[in-house]
């Protein structure tokens, strides 16, 4: 079995894993709504996702992913990305919620992942495909981009509705931190 078979395996049972976590803990969170359009743009991402992972398991990849170096990058991405994604949920408990969703009774987490940026599930999620894409398949990248889009125009969604629900301490929040990027946006 060569080492591409193997690192899309690994990579493919690794997201079913995180997908499987992801939908077991969001049982646990706080009851509330979503905004409207929020589930055609969630069927839209997932929908990407699920082409991409299929071409990326079938072996279809992009020459320039074929060196163990950008192929370990990317598995260091994609590990780090998962792992952001992950304790950023574990850190906001019950208060996550899918994107553009509203907690009833929220409260606003700024500490842990979110002392740098405001929306690192976002971010690791991001990362997560980057790498994924850098591993096996540079067609990943459009999935990044599409991705990117959508959790910037959820978090600027999101951020509108919590500089209501927190009008004293949400602005200074947002001042002090970056919405995807540590240190740069």
């Amino acid at each position: 079995m060569s080492v591409r078979i193997i690192v899309n395996y690994v990579i493919l049972i690794c997201w079913l894993a995180f997908w499987a976590y992801w939908f077991i803990s969001a049982r646990k969170a706080k009851p509330g709504q979503g905004l409207s359009g929020r589930y055609i743009g969630i069927r839209v991402v997932i929908a990407i996702a699920v082409v991409y992972l299929v071409r990326s398991i079938g072996g279809h990849s992009h020459p320039l992913t074929s060196g163990p170096v950008l192929i370990g990058v990317g598995l260091a991405l994609f590990a780090g990305g998962l792992a952001l994604a992950v304790w950023a949920r574990v850190y906001i408990g019950r208060n996550w919620g899918m994107p553009m969703s509203r907690r009833d009774e929220p409260e606003l987490v700024t500490t842990g992942p979110y002392r740098r940026v405001r929306h690192p599930i976002y971010t690791g999620i991001i990362v997560a495909l980057l790498g994924n894409a850098l591993a096996t398949s540079l067609w990943g990248l459009i999935a990044v981009v599409g991705l990117g889009g959508y959790f910037i125009f959820s978090a600027t969604r999101e951020e509108a509705f919590l500089a209501g629900q927190f009008p004293d301490t949400y602005p200074s929040y947002k001042h002090s931190t970056k919405m995807l990027v540590p240190f740069v946006f």
